[in-house]
């Protein structure tokens, strides 16, 4: 099987829209995280999100092209850009190349639009180019069409752990031989009005902050976004003469098979060796693990437990990046792997911000609200998503 590197990452998040301006974030301890803006945010319990500021789509994009472009898929496109720029590609990538996107919710707002206009505003019609932008392969199918990507090109929907399946698929298409460079990540754009009611209801929404691993943690923060990675053989990188950032080493999935919501220790466990497995490391190799912490009491509690089983008492340093960019749902994996790879490349451990005080049921080293500098030679990312699905995956310095 052929190894597998990154080339290019680009994002657009509550933190910036940009992976420069992200990094800046993580090194300062800067968390996105604010009031709603959203259209009746005031018919709302739970009014803080991680929103992406001052997005402004007619800068960016042609009249014709926002009939097309839901916000999932603006997010998607921009951080696609930025990426491959830094991978020093241009399109058309043609048929040796495919993109695999994750998505939770794919284009929310546009049903949302629709559903006010018929049943609210009392109109008989919507617009044509609905059923095309609110798909959840359209971020999938614009990338391909942005830059002639004529390979494997799909889109995965599993929750939370959305970008991590994308990624890791994606990596298997080159590993096999039937893609040369992948696009892969996840993009959201769940913060509306609909969106953040129906999470509203589950009762896991944290009203003031998000504290992951912290005593007097209160739950989770949505945020929306987009991250997406420029994967490649590394075969194919160095004939070209590319910078390579990291490797990435492996991936592992799991089914909990237990219960929707409920997070299950030994399905976690399982995940994260068989990424390690995957990778052919050991668990003394992993330098820094980058949490899926949402915040929640359960998930933190569980996930804890699951470290501790996996790397024993001295796990490595651990932190959760939705303490500043939110829970981008089927996004967080793309914008948490982003933070692997610079936490390899850059010597930085971003921080777990708005930490309190040591719960004695998560018994990590979290990287409490100020960011570490060392050296790192692999990083681990988890997903552990609703439906007990786990997707976890492995980075290597280059």
């Amino acid at each position: 099987m052929r190894r597998v590197v990154v080339t290019g990452l680009g994002t657009v998040n509550a933190l910036a829209t940009d992976v420069p301006g992200t990094f800046d974030a993580f090194r300062m301890g800067r968390s996105g995280i604010g009031p709603l803006t959203v259209r009746d945010a005031d018919r709302l319990t739970i009014r803080i999100g991680a929103e992406v500021r001052d997005w402004r789509p007619e800068t960016r994009f042609s009249p014709a092209e926002l009939s097309l472009y839901d916000r999932v898929t603006q997010y998607a496109l921009v951080a696609g850009a930025e990426a491959m720029g830094m991978a020093g590609l241009s399109g058309p990538l043609g048929p040796r190349a495919g993109v695999i996107m994750g998505t939770a919710a794919g284009g929310i707002q546009t049903w949302e639009d629709s559903y006010r206009a018929v049943f609210v505003e009392g109109k008989t019609r919507v617009p044509p180019l609905v059923v095309p932008r609110l798909m959840h392969n359209a971020a999938a199918s614009h990338l391909s069409i942005r830059h002639g990507i004529g390979g494997p090109v799909l889109s995965t929907a599993t929750a939370c752990a959305s970008a991590n399946h994308a990624m890791g698929l994606a990596l298997q298409q080159i590993r096999h031989g039937v893609a040369d460079v992948m696009l892969a990540g996840g993009s959201e754009a769940m913060l509306c009005f609909g969106g953040v009611k129906a999470w509203e209801s589950l009762r896991v929404l944290a009203p003031d902050a998000c504290r992951p691993f912290s005593a007097g943690r209160k739950g989770l923060v949505i945020g929306d976004g987009a991250g997406v990675l420029v994967f490649e053989a590394e075969e194919h990188a160095h004939a070209r003469g590319a910078r390579i950032l990291a490797e990435v080493a492996g991936f592992g999935m799991t089914a909990d098979a237990a219960d929707i919501v409920a997070p299950n220790v030994d399905g976690a466990v399982r995940a994260m060796r068989a990424a390690l497995a995957d990778a052919g490391m050991r668990p003394r190799e992993v330098g820094y693990i980058n949490a899926h912490g949402t915040g929640t009491l359960l998930n933190d509690r569980s996930e804890s437990l699951a470290i501790l089983d996996v790397f024993g008492p001295e796990a490595p340093p651990v932190s959760s990046t939705k303490s500043m960019h939110g829970h981008a749902i089927g996004a967080t994996g793309a914008l948490e792997a982003i933070a692997c790879v610079l936490a390899l490349t850059e010597r930085l451990i971003p921080p777990t911000v708005g930490f309190q005080a040591a719960d004695p049921e998560c018994p990590l080293d979290v990287v409490p609200n100020k960011a570490r500098t060392g050296e790192i030679s692999a990083a681990l990312s988890n997903a552990f998503a609703f439906g007990g699905l786990n997707a976890v995956l492995a980075f290597r310095k280059a």
